[in-house]
């Protein structure tokens, strides 16, 4: 029996969602003040996945982040 072909491994910076440690690394901000943004109720750029991971849909960020002056 052959084994299971292993998933393939997506880059952090192909992904559409990123978790919140992936997003602070990639984006270089820090996760203290990326959980703050995320807690905006206004903010469109999150998903909760399940009852407790939040992601950041990286497209909708950038978005935000090219419309902000200072996060």
């Amino acid at each position: 029996m052959a084994a299971p072909k292993d998933k393939p491994v997506v880059p952090v910076e192909k992904r559409y969602m990123q978790t919140l440690t992936e997003a602070a690394e990639y984006f270089g901000i820090g996760i203290n003040r990326l959980r703050e943004i995320a807690k905006d109720p206004t903010c469109d750029f999150t998903v909760n996945v399940g009852n407790k991971k939040l992601m950041i849909i990286r497209p909708k960020f950038e978005e935000f982040l090219s419309n902000h002056r200072a996060v």
